[in-house]
C-alpha cells in the first residue's frame, strides 16, 4: 500500500508549505489544488463552485458555470454539490492508489481511511497566523488587519463546518490525528525537514 500523508490545517498555520515541503524531501506527489481541478474536470462544474463547495457547504446563489445541458430536478444544487462530493472520494483515492503523496485538506484524512494514511494537523495561535499572511500576502491584496483577522476566523469557521459536515467529526480535534503540529514558534522549513526525516528512518 502506499505513503499516504494527509494535512487538515488552519488558515495562515503554514500547512499549505509544511505540506509542499514535506513532499519535496521524500520525493513523492503532492496534491492540493490539482484536486479541485480534477473535480471540475469531472463535474464539468466551474473550480470557483467546486471550491465554494469543499470548503463550505454550498450557497444557493452562488453562480454554478457547467458545460452540459441537464435535466430538470427538484434542487440542483444539492445535485451539484452530491455531485461535487462523490468526485472528491474518487478523485482522492485514485490519487492515494497511484503512488506514495501528500494531500493537502478535503477531509482526505476520513476520506482515506481504509488507506491506513498518516493524518498531520497543522495549527498555529492567532497572532501568529496574523502575521504570517501579512508577510506571505499575494501582491496587490489590500486588506487591512481587521479585515484578514476576520478572513481568518471566517475560514476556519467554513473548514471546520465542512469537516463535520463530510466526517460527523470536529475538525481540528487531536483524537484524529496522528500528529499535530503547533507552528507558532517554528520554521516550516526546519519542521518539514525533521518530519521527512521521521518517515525516511521508519
Amino acid at each position: 500500500m502506499n505513503r499516504i500523508i494527509t494535512i487538515g490545517r488552519e488558515f495562515g498555520s503554514g500547512g499549505r508549505e509544511f505540506g509542499k515541503r514535506l513532499a519535496e524531501h521524500l520525493q513523492i506527489a503532492y496534491y492540493d489544488k490539482e484536486i479541485i481541478t480534477e473535480i471540475s474536470k469531472k463535474t464539468r462544474l466551474a473550480e470557483e463552485y467546486v471550491q465554494q463547495v469543499v470548503e463550505n457547504r454550498p450557497i444557493i446563489s452562488f453562480p454554478i458555470t457547467i458545460g452540459h445541458s441537464f435535466y430538470s430536478i427538484f434542487n440542483p444544487v444539492l445535485e451539484h454539490s452530491n455531485n461535487v462530493y462523490m468526485e472528491q472520494s474518487n478523485t482522492l483515492v485514485e490519487m492515494a492508489k497511484k503512488s506514495d503523496c501528500v494531500i493537502i485538506g478535503r477531509c482526505a484524512d476520513y476520506i482515506l481511511q481504509d488507506y491506513n494514511p498518516f493524518k498531520v494537523f497543522v495549527y498555529s495561535e492567532f497572532d501568529f497566523k496574523v502575521k504570517r499572511c501579512i508577510d506571505k500576502a499575494p501582491e496587490g491584496e489590500n486588506l487591512s488587519e481587521k479585515e484578514l483577522k476576520q478572513r481568518i476566523l471566517e475560514v476556519d469557521k467554513n473548514r471546520a463546518k465542512y469537516y463535520q459536515f463530510i466526517t460527523g467529526k470536529k475538525w481540528g480535534d487531536r483524537k484524529n490525528y496522528d500528529l499535530c503540529i503547533n507552528t507558532s514558534k517554528l520554521s516550516i522549513k526546519d519542521v518539514a525537514k525533521g518530519i521527512a526525516k521521521m518517515f525516511l528512518k521508519s
